[in-house]
């Protein structure tokens, strides 16, 4: 069985006036609020833009990038912070302790190429639902919410379905924020509302006639044209809703009628394996529990001074000590997987309870919320492999003054397809736009690709005076996935020159692209062009 069968309720978000613990770490709290807004921002902000959005001063703002920056949370570009991908380590912490990605995305994906539709799986935030799984389809009329993307209840499919659990505590809070916030401004993966009115009552009966009938419609309800099926997917023991699973898809291809009479049947024989799924599963592998996750940033202080915020690093580090397995830590156990004193843990876990990110499903244990994906997951979850190396060989150029290369091989495995470019200043240098298509063989990129050797050295045979330094590049599983390299005329560099100055800095440029990849694909998928 997963650990969380019914994921506990993420508490309602800290309203503004609300009384901030006397305990709580406000340098904490302050650096989660920046990686909210550059989440909402998607992904990318200037420091002035940090400053105006979170009230913080500049200088508060520096630290704060400058720290994540050495976390390898952002990435600084001149004025602008920009998301990482090891950021999602902590969105991903909280998806393997939840298990539902692990062991039902698979039927989701096969019910997404079987429809030829996408399939979503959310769970409950608060009284709104978060997408925990997306399996897309690539049109040009797409649907773009995200893994991690929080939508208000009573305008998405699910809604009606975990609505249906709510107590009269979250009726109230979902009135409350009604009346707070009318047009939705708060949830930015949706439209606002054109015409925001009161809609209780017809919020109400969507509630009642998903619990008659089993499923609930979103029949164009966030946005003209866009429809949605959903089905509870319920545990075994008590039958309360763990998650959903939902098909979506626009009024072109199906009326909501036709949802109803030809997708349904579908999505419940997918619902009934996936329930199979949650029964059979046996307990989570415990894995050995980490040691001194946060013993680095005494270091870190020490060289950076005042640059570093060292209360910020510890308690982001938290989070990470929660995985597959260890899904609810007693503070004890938080306190010795960072290596960080009891008290210093104890605070910061009173202030992600102020903010949300953590809850206790009992007195002495804690564990994430769904909340903890609005730090950096959405926009990150839809990078490419393009995207994610191209910072990685910018610096590699920067260093070394040579042009840097990324590709992948064509679905022939005859040619490479060139997928990053980033050309060396200079009069003379390599530029191969992204695109150029070449010979495999005839390329030391392609024979990378295609396993050759560890590395390639090779004088192109497309052009005279080109030569190319190429190591392969691979994902989680050591499956190779695209390769780069290093290209330069080769009155520059002689072979010897090659294998002692410029091959270590290539690998250690790869080894950065692979575990960004690593850490991006855990739960999502990442194409490599």
């Amino acid at each position: 069985m997963p650990a969380h069968p019914t994921p506990a309720p993420a508490p309602a978000p800290a309203a503004q006036g609300d009384a901030v613990p006397a305990e709580a770490v406000a340098p904490l709290i302050r650096g989660v609020s920046v990686l909210r807004e550059l989440t909402e921002a998607g992904g990318r902000m200037s420091s002035s833009g940090l400053e105006r959005a979170t009230g913080l001063a500049r200088s508060t703002v520096d630290r704060i990038t400058s720290t994540l920056a050495r976390m390898g949370y952002v990435r600084l570009d001149g004025r602008d912070a920009v998301l990482a991908p090891r950021l999602m380590e902590l969105g991903n912490a909280y998806l393997a302790a939840l298990r539902f990605p692990a062991l039902l995305s698979a039927e989701a994906d096969a019910l997404a190429d079987e429809l030829d539709e996408s399939v979503s799986l959310a769970v409950p935030d608060g009284d709104g639902i978060r997408f925990i799984h997306q399996a897309t389809r690539r049109r040009a009329m797409s649907l773009s919410f995200r893994i991690g993307d929080l939508l208000p209840a009573e305008r998405t499919a699910p809604g009606p379905l975990f609505a249906q659990e709510w107590t009269e505590e979250q009726w109230r809070a979902w009135r409350e924020r009604r009346a707070r916030d009318p047009e939705d401004r708060a949830y930015p993966a949706v439209p606002p509302r054109r015409e925001p009115h009161d809609m209780e009552e017809e919020f109400k009966q969507r509630v009642t006639e998903a619990g008659l009938s089993g499923w609930s419609l979103d029949d164009q309800l966030i946005e003209p044209g866009l429809v949605a099926l959903s089905v509870p997917i319920r545990t075994a023991t008590t039958r309360q809703t763990a998650c959903v699973a939902s098909v979506v898809s626009h009024t072109s291809r199906h009326t909501a009628q036709d949802m109803r009479t030809s997708l349904l049947p579908r999505l419940r024989t997918a619902v009934s394996t996936m329930e199979r799924r949650l029964r059979e599963a046996p307990p989570p592998p415990v894995p050995p529990p980490p040691s001194a996750l946060a013993a680095w940033t005494g270091e870190s202080k020490q060289e950076l001074g005042s640059g570093f915020v060292e209360s910020l690093a510890r308690g982001l580090t938290i989070l990470t000590a929660f995985d597959e397995g260890r899904s609810e830590l007693t503070l004890t156990e938080v306190s010795q997987a960072t290596g960080l004193a009891r008290a210093t843990a104890r605070r910061a876990l009173i202030t992600y309870e102020h903010l949300g990110l953590v809850n206790r499903p009992t007195d002495r244990k804690y564990a994430l919320t769904p909340r903890v994906l609005s730090l950096g997951f959405p926009p990150l979850s839809r990078t490419t492999l393009p995207a994610l190396a191209r910072p990685h060989l910018e610096d590699l150029t920067r260093s070394l003054h040579e042009s840097a290369l990324l590709a992948v091989l064509t679905p022939n495995g005859r040619e490479i397809h060139y997928t990053a470019t980033i050309t060396a200043p200079g009069v003379m240098s390599v530029h191969i736009p992204p695109g150029t298509h070449a010979p495999a063989s005839g390329t030391a990129l392609g024979q990378a690709l295609l396993g050759r050797a560890p590395h390639t050295l090779l004088d192109e045979e497309r052009e005279q005076g080109v030569r190319t330094l190429a190591v392969p590049i691979h994902d989680r599983t050591g499956r190779t996935v695209a390769a780069a390299g290093l290209s330069f005329h080769a009155a520059r560099h002689t072979p010897r020159d090659c294998t002692t100055h410029l091959l270590r800095p290539l690998l250690t440029t790869a080894r950065a692209i692979e575990s960004d990849l690593g850490t991006a694909t855990r739960f999502t998928h990442v194409p490599t062009a």
